[in-house]
This record gives C-alpha cells, sequence and structure tokens, in this order.
C-alpha cells in the first residue's frame, strides 16, 4: 500500500503542478496536501527503517492510525477541491470586454480529470491504510 500511495501522491502532484493553476486558493491546497503527504509518508517509513521506533516510547500502532487517518481526510477534501477545480472548466474567463477564455484549456482539463481520478485513488489508499492501522492497533 505505501508504493502505492507514494506513486499515485507524485502523480497528483505532478499533474496539478503541470497546469496554470487558474484557481490558486483550490489547487495549492492540493499541492500542499499532496506534498506535504508525501513528506511526511517518507519521514514515517524512514522511522520504521532506520530503528527510531525502538527508540522512542510511543504507541506506534496508534500513531499510524491517527496519521493515516488524518491525511485521508486532507486528501478527500484535496479530491474535492480538484473536482470542483476541473468542473469549472467552461466557466469562462473575461480578460477584458472583447475576448473570453476558458479558466481551463481543453488539455489543462484532461489533465485535471486525471489528477482528480489519481486525488481520489490516493485518498482510498489511505483509507485502507487507516483501516489496517485501526485493525493493528485494536488487536
Amino acid at each position: 500500500v505505501f508504493l502505492s500511495l507514494q506513486l499515485f501522491g507524485t502523480i497528483v502532484w505532478i499533474l496539478v503542478a503541470s497546469t496554470r493553476v487558474p484557481l490558486p486558493l483550490l489547487q495549492g491546497w492540493v499541492m500542499f496536501v499532496a506534498v506535504t503527504s508525501w513528506f511526511l509518508s517518507v519521514v514515517f517509513l524512514c522511522v520504521f527503517l532506520f530503528g527510531y521506533a525502538n527508540r522512542v516510547a510511543v504507541n506506534w500502532n496508534q500513531t499510524d492510525f491517527l496519521f493515516h487517518g488524518a491525511t485521508f481526510v486532507f486528501y478527500f477534501g484535496a479530491f474535492l477541491l480538484q473536482a470542483a477545480t476541473t468542473s469549472l472548466h467552461y466557466l469562462p474567463r473575461k480578460f477584458n470586454s472583447t475576448t473570453q477564455e476558458k479558466i481551463l484549456a481543453d488539455h489543462e482539463y484532461n489533465i485535471s480529470i486525471a489528477a482528480s481520478i489519481f486525488a481520489f485513488a490516493t485518498a482510498v489508499c489511505y483509507g485502507c491504510s487507516t483501516a489496517l492501522a485501526l485493525r493493528r492497533w485494536r488487536l
């Protein structure tokens, strides 16, 4: 599950960054969630790989559940914001009184659809990780 989290999160990050970001408030949050989740997941993995989990007296099963649960909530919100940005494709943007341009060009619309799909897939993966962490914690 960890590799799918990292892979899908990286794809979301790349896809959102490859557009003009027409709505910085919405897509800025998507980028913040994608980058922060990716980074914290790698840090969380390194804690276990390098044996720091044995040195720190923390209930790691509970911490795992809380981390993945919070990340699931944030990523699902990011998915909703990315989908909202995608849905505004046909909304015109007026630069001046004579020309009108769509908020998202057709190519960016396709990229935004892909980013929405991968954000949803990442949220589902974090949801599965949350369920598995709850199971470990409660057993």
